[in-house]
């Protein structure tokens, strides 16, 4: 075989997952090159393989030794929905959950973290994101912030999980409409520019949201695949690609959170 041909064989088996689990140390837990690993990024590493239907290695191991590390609501949150999705107990992590979130943010991890583990959501942890919808439709990380797109698309999956439908839902959607660029992509905020991660989870807002996900939108991301399987963070950059990586794998599989 020339090399031409085994450079082109070896890129078109290079795949998402097959990347992430190249960034996978031995002990479960997914680094960045030249990084440290951390429970956050091994959640986000996890989840995107798991809606992938790939292998996760010792990642709920690693999730489960270090689960006292995440310090955050947010992060503890996000490492309790990891350890669901990987067949773990997040018994712990969702016990260390503060009883009344500081945050929009928070609670939409709460939300999608207790619903994960197939527990009910307190009614009053509902109203709380509700009562944080912005009057244009959208979601901020914190009452009072701007609406961005990334906290409207998970503030979707995240009412959608409790069961709530109707107008909430349609007007953050429709919010969430606004970041679409003439690319396919979607922006955090307007002006930014189109991004993988924004794209990658307003794909999931629009299954969670029972919408089919604009075409467009797959074609944006594909065009950001490198040669590796990786996804560039933008058509400009190429950075952290294990998260960027990680967030896009459950949008390719359709799966919006949490991951069924």
């Amino acid at each position: 075989m020339g090399l031409a041909v085994f450079l082109a064989a070896a890129a078109m088996a290079a795949t998402p997952a097959s990347f992430l689990q190249s960034h996978q140390l031995p002990g479960g837990a997914f680094v960045e090159s030249q990084g440290v690993p951390s429970p956050e990024l091994t959640a986000w590493a996890a989840v995107g393989l798991r809606a992938a239907g790939a292998d996760t290695g010792n990642a709920l191991a690693y999730l489960a030794e270090h689960e006292r590390d995440s310090q955050t609501p947010t992060s503890i949150a996000l490492v309790a929905l990891a350890k669901s999705a990987l067949g773990g107990d997040p018994g712990v992590l969702l016990a260390r959950l503060p009883q009344r979130p500081q945050a929009v943010n928070e609670a939409i991890w709460d939300l999608l973290a207790l619903r994960q583990a197939r527990q009910p959501v307190p009614r009053a942890l509902v109203n709380y994101l509700l009562r944080s919808q912005s009057s244009r439709g959208g979601f901020g990380w914190a009452r009072g912030g701007a609406p961005d797109s990334n906290d409207t698309a998970f503030a979707i999956q995240a009412l959608r999980a409790a069961g709530v439908r109707g107008r909430p839902v349609a007007r953050a959607f429709a919010f969430l409409r606004r970041f679409e660029r003439r690319d396919g992509g979607f922006e955090l905020t307007r002006g930014r520019g189109s991004d993988a991660q924004s794209t990658a989870v307003a794909i999931q807002a629009f299954i969670a949201a029972g919408a089919p996900p604009p075409a467009r939108a797959f074609r944006y991301l594909a065009g950001l695949r490198r040669n590796d399987g990786s996804y560039r963070y933008s058509v400009r950059y190429a950075t952290t690609p294990v998260w960027v990586t990680s967030q896009v794998l459950p949008a390719l599989a359709r799966k919006s959170l949490p991951l069924r």
